[in-house]
């Protein structure tokens, strides 16, 4: 509850009691509890009331778990922190909390660090150059409008945006802005130029960054284009299947039918992006026969006879 009050000013008891899921009666229980006990706290009556901290009082840092530490340090990814150009801020954060911690907690936090390391990129994907994170960082921070040169498939294009928040997602950068009244979204690596605008903006009452990224990747991903395919194998091909299409493709693929007399399943799978369809399956075609549909199988076809013809040759 203190440190709920220190963060966040000041609370009615019923935004305490739901937060901490605890009856109200509880809330005003432990409030006398901390004021017997000489911690500076009291209630205040009327429509802007509620229960607050005397100002300027501060709770020190007590009370943290090895779970709690370890989590801690456990967060904090170099790589990213460094493109945002806090890299030395975090450092110094973990060194200055790593000192207040008892003996025994700054050990588990150090033995952590030691065994445990978090790469937030694929393989095979270097890091994209963002030479502009930080003008947009920055802008999102203050709340300033920003003027990119953004590169497209056809082009580049000029937009002012409002910047709302920037996301990292599997070691990709992107800014979520609102453009003519509508959130888009942004490859920060595209971005060729960009210039903070002394000009501020309102943010949008209520956004909620977390919640709208989640929302529009659940929307991205079921809005992505798909190819239908039903395709015949066996079970011990079913790991390169999924390394060809993805995992997601293989474990919500509907078996059809029974195994045929050698065993061979028949799967009816969703593969997304149909344009990179051929070369998937190509890659897996000796493990994996296509069935439907007739077009994919005279696409493998014409691959597969192009390549007999070119290695067929002297």
């Amino acid at each position: 509850m203190l440190l709920l009050l220190q963060a966040r000013g000041g609370l009615t008891a019923e935004e305490i009691a739901r937060e901490l899921e605890i009856s109200v009666r509880t809330v005003h229980r432990d409030v006398e509890a901390l004021s017997a006990a000489g911690i500076p706290i009291y209630a205040e009556r009327g429509p802007a009331g509620g229960i607050r901290l005397v100002e300027g009082y501060r709770t020190r840092l007590t009370g943290m778990t090895a779970e709690e530490a370890e989590a801690l340090f456990l967060s904090g990814l170099p790589g990213p922190a460094a493109e945002l150009g806090l890299g030395t801020v975090v450092a110094a954060a973990q060194l200055k909390v790593l000192a207040s911690l008892p003996a025994e907690l700054r050990s588990r936090a150090s033995r952590l660090v030691e065994r445990f390391h978090l790469d937030a990129s694929t393989w095979f994907h270097a890091s994209e150059p963002v030479p502009h994170l930080g003008t947009i960082s920055e802008s999102v921070w203050e709340a300033r409008r920003l003027e990119i040169s953004y590169r497209r498939e056809d082009g580049s294009v000029t937009r002012v945006l409002e910047p709302l928040g920037v996301v990292l997602k599997a070691g990709v950068w992107y800014l979520v802005a609102r453009s003519d009244d509508q959130l888009r979204t942004y490859r920060v690596s595209r971005v060729l130029e960009a210039r903070a605008l002394d000009e501020g903006f309102a943010r949008p009452e209520g956004f909620d960054l977390g919640a709208w990224w989640a929302e529009s990747s659940a929307a991205y991903e079921r809005e992505a284009p798909r190819l239908e395919a039903v395709v015949r194998l066996r079970n011990d091909a079913l790991g390169r299947l999924a390394e060809a299409v993805g995992s997601r493709a293989v474990r919500e693929a509907e078996r059809v039918g029974s195994p045929d007399a050698e065993g061979r399943e028949t799967l009816r799978i969703n593969v997304e992006w149909p344009d990179e369809a051929t070369g998937r399956f190509v890659a897996v075609a000796s493990d994996v026969e296509v069935l439907e549909p007739a077009r994919l199988r005279d696409e493998m076809l014409a691959v597969a006879r192009a390549a007999v013809d070119r290695y067929s040759r002297p």
